[in-house]
């Protein structure tokens, strides 16, 4: 019986590749791979002829009696678009799958944008939390963010560039517009960069500028002295909420829930304000 073996694969810089993951790749009887188009350029390279198939989010389960068939008698390597399998990706159910067929799982270290980001952030790395990506829809979005606002792990989390503007307005309204945030582009890659400022300083930026090309975002967790917003704060979004033609109580509603005030308390200070 062969060994599945997870092998971790560059996220930009062709050169992060380990030795060991080469070798496996050369010895393993399948490679079985999220994207064999983007696959074979790695491959390609590295003048590695293993035989490939697909694996991904739309055939996952008709690929595992191919994947199991060859697991049988010789080695299996495991491999995604870019980083290691198993994050965000249909990875983790063929290793559940594997575990539970008896079959012997290795996973080998290697790049990842997940711990590659946070590390780059120069936020806390002693706990984190990572969340995958965000919900697209801004009411799923505003619920994930108010779920993890007085979280003390610095977050990490994937998002589009499309989305990203969007995405630190709600930062800045939801976990508030001084939370530290690190937005880390292309990471590995010729167009690397760091981006680290307030949420506001971010969003003001990104508003201007849209980011082009993959995206991870690495939030502060909540200083336990800032368990609730100022006075000001909560005017401000507010008043934002109703320059956009919100009603008044729904507004009121939401900003409470993010700032931690009684949403009486909000409403009042609305029509003080009116």
């Amino acid at each position: 019986m062969g060994t599945l073996f997870i092998v971790p694969t560059p996220i930009g810089n062709l050169e992060d590749i380990t030795l060991r993951a080469l070798r496996i790749l050369r010895e393993a009887a399948l490679i079985a791979a999220e994207d064999t188009r983007r696959s074979r350029v790695l491959t390609r390279h590295f003048d590695i002829n293993t035989p490939m198939t697909s694996y991904h989010e739309h055939n996952k389960l008709s690929k595992l009696d191919e994947i199991f068939a060859a697991l049988e008698t010789a080695d299996v390597a495991l491999i995604s678009d870019a980083g290691t399998p198993g994050i965000s990706d249909p990875g983790f159910e063929l290793i559940a799958a594997a575990l539970e067929g008896g079959y012997d799982v290795v996973p080998l270290p290697g790049a990842c944008a997940v711990t590659t980001a946070l590390i780059g952030s120069g936020l806390a790395t002693d706990s984190f939390r990572y969340v995958g990506f965000l919900p697209r829809k801004t009411a799923a979005l505003r619920e994930r963010l108010a779920s993890l606002k007085d979280g003390r792990e610095t977050i990490v989390a994937y998002e589009s560039p499309y989305r990203l503007a969007d995405t630190l307005t709600l930062i800045a309204e939801v976990l508030g517009a001084a939370r530290r945030v690190c937005v880390a582009r292309e990471l590995s890659k010729k167009f690397e960069r760091f981006y680290r400022g307030s949420a506001r300083e971010l969003r003001d930026h990104f508003a201007a500028d849209n980011p082009r090309g993959e995206v991870t975002l690495v939030i502060a967790g909540a200083d336990p002295d800032d368990a609730s917003w100022t006075a000001e704060q909560v005017r401000a979004a507010l008043n934002e909420r109703l320059a956009a033609g919100e009603a008044l109580s729904r507004a009121a509603r939401d900003v409470a829930k993010s700032a931690g005030w009684s949403k009486n308390k909000v409403y009042q200070l609305g029509i003080r304000d009116d």
